[in-house]
């Protein structure tokens, strides 16, 4: 493995520890303050709308050159906004510094992703962005697990000084600006196609995302529905724990094991799954089975069983469609700009971010059941769409061959 990967896959790993570390205490963060739980969507979504903005831009000034530069400004700017989110205690302004957070952090998810695939050879490229989709959910379950600690034991949060939980974005603003340096020292940057790219005007790259094939459009359409559903898991799972009375150290002790489960499936599963070349239709399959999962989880006898048990296997199957699906992305870069993709990409990404939440809020606050069986139907919407993908995919490789045979 290339020494560019190893330091990359580093940034994941620790971009998911420090990122997360506010993640288990903000639903607690927020009804402290007297806030409407569906406020709690509303956060998240603006900060998904912020990514969604903000990940072609920084996608496209990526492929000119000085990735390090953009993401090194981009996450002191995340820091910036979580330190607003967390002290402003004024809902609108919460509001706008999770878009300010979100718009600054699309830097280092875009130019990071687009930097694996720049450096992996085509036969590789899959089996590396599982690795990193690893390291980031590993350092995501880390990092759920330290923030949990910190808003939960006695002893860490009178050795750290919080008598607030919003002392702990502090914290993780200041760990935050740590890792940007390391970042800006250590990104290595893809020569070759810097001087290539950076040739390329900043309108024609943002004109070039509007020529996309219709399969690709049908499958970033279903990359928004399953996100939605993904999301909504992640993010009400966390209001769910709290509703039932759990701890945030127990929330994050889940979620660390939920990271373990990630971290195995992309390193054994992954790699061997890479092979099939029917991938578009194993990725059907895994939507589907993800849909009979959910609509079994929340409705089990025993929760907690269930949770640890048959929920895992949505985590598996998590894991095996992210890597596959970034990859199927990445082979419609036009003329290797994979920064441009990969910011498309992000952006209809953070689009099932944004509605995601913003629906799931309002659908949790009449029922934790129906925003769950909700989250399990946008899968199977996902599918409906990975059908038509498929459809288009076969009539393109058909015209694709009757010309080149003409």
């Amino acid at each position: 493995m290339k020494k560019s990967i190893l330091i990359t896959l580093s940034f994941f790993l620790i971009q998911g520890i420090v990122h997360n570390l506010g993640h288990p205490i903000t639903p607690k963060l927020v009804t402290s303050l007297g806030i409407p739980s569906y406020m709690f969507g509303i956060f998240f979504a603006a900060m998904s709308a912020g990514l969604m903005l903000g990940a072609p831009l920084w996608g496209v000034l990526g492929d000119r050159g000085n990735k390090r530069f953009y993401a090194f400004f981009g996450l002191i700017g995340y820091s910036i906004g979580q330190i607003g989110f967390a002290f402003t205690e004024q809902e609108v302004l919460m509001v706008f510094f999770r878009f300010f957070s979100g718009f600054c952090v699309a830097a280092s998810v875009t130019l990071l992703t687009s930097s694996i695939i720049e450096n992996s050879e085509k036969e590789h490229r899959a089996k590396y962005l599982a690795y990193s989709a690893a390291m980031t959910v590993l350092g995501g379950s880390i990092g759920y697990f330290i923030g949990g600690q910190l808003g939960s034991n006695d002893v860490l949060m009178s050795f750290f000084h919080i008598s607030a939980l919003k002392h702990v974005f502090l914290i993780q603003a200041i760990v935050n600006v740590i890792h940007a340096t390391y970042v800006l020292l250590a990104f290595q940057e893809n020569k070759g196609k810097v001087e290539y790219t950076s040739k390329i005007s900043f309108i024609t790259s943002l004109k070039d995302i509007t020529k996309i094939k219709k399969s690709l459009l049908f499958f970033l359409l279903a990359l928004t529905f399953i996100t939605m559903g993904v999301t909504n898991l992640g993010k009400f799972i966390d209001v769910y724990f709290n509703d039932l009375g759990y701890s945030t150290g127990q929330l994050g002790t889940f979620v660390m094991v939920t990271g373990f489960v990630s971290l195995g499936t992309s390193i054994f599963i992954v790699p061997f799954v890479a092979r099939f070349k029917k991938r578009l239709l194993l990725l059907i399959i895994l939507q589907i089975l993800n849909a009979a999962i959910i609509f079994y989880v929340f409705r089990a006898n025993n929760f907690l069983l269930a949770i640890y048990t048959v929920y895992m296997l949505h985590m598996v199957f998590r894991s095996i469609y992210q890597p596959l699906e970034q990859n199927y992305i990445s082979e419609h870069a036009i003329d290797n700009r994979y920064g441009a993709i990969m910011g498309i990409r992000q952006s209809f990404y953070s689009l099932g971010m944004v509605i995601g939440p913003l629906v799931g809020g309002f659908l949790y606050d009449r029922s934790p059941l129906l925003q769950f069986d909700a989250a399990a139907i946008t899968f199977l919407i996902g599918v409906v769409l990975l059908v038509i993908t498929y459809i288009f995919q076969k009539q393109e490789e058909t015209k694709a061959f009757t010309i080149v045979q003409g």
